[in-house]
């Protein structure tokens, strides 16, 4: 067998994914995350996703639901969760989607450990605010159709792959 001994591994790493609505990119976002972890299996993860304007309870959107299928994944028992300071204070790294949710996450004093998801996984030096980074940003697909979410989620892949491997890498922690 060529998994690891798990406790050779080293204490979790949390990671939490932000949007705005917790119904599209982030849970898309943490699902991935932990089959990719699962995948590499030298880094052990906890992963939780939040919006930064919605309300608890929220299942993931029908796109988000149908994109998660077709790619194995299942985000049927879903259920948002509002962004706040605890469960910041829960996390190690914080992925956000765009520039727009770092303000969100800063005021509630994530500080140095928010970033932009695709910034951290091309491993792109910017802040992400007034605009910087624009350009790295997960597009929101909520009300598209299938299509959009489907590059969304080809999106969400590549960067959190990206993203995972620079972990196991130990450059991102």
């Amino acid at each position: 067998m060529n998994r690891p001994d798990p406790d050779l591994r080293g204490p979790p790493i949390r990671l939490l994914f932000v949007c705005s609505g917790n119904t599209c990119r982030s849970p898309l976002a943490e699902v991935l995350s932990s089959r990719v972890a699962s995948e590499l299996g030298s880094l052990t993860v906890e992963t939780r996703s939040a919006g930064t304007h919605t309300r608890p309870g929220l299942g993931a959107s029908g796109g988000a639901l149908r994109a998660a299928r077709r790619h194995g994944l299942s985000l049927d028992e879903h259920s948002s969760s509002v962004l706040s300071k605890e469960v910041v204070e829960w996390a190690d790294l914080i992925f956000a989607m765009s520039p727009g949710h770092l303000y969100g996450l800063r005021a509630l004093g994530a500080e140095d450990k928010a970033v932009l998801l695709g910034a951290f996984a091309t491993d792109e030096k910017l802040d992400g605010v007034d605009g910087e980074g624009d350009h790295l940003a997960v597009p929101d697909p909520f009300g598209e159709p299938d299509e959009v979410y489907e590059e969304t989620f080809l999106t969400l892949e590549k960067y959190v792959e990206l993203a995972m491997k620079r972990l196991v890498g130990g450059s991102g922690r």
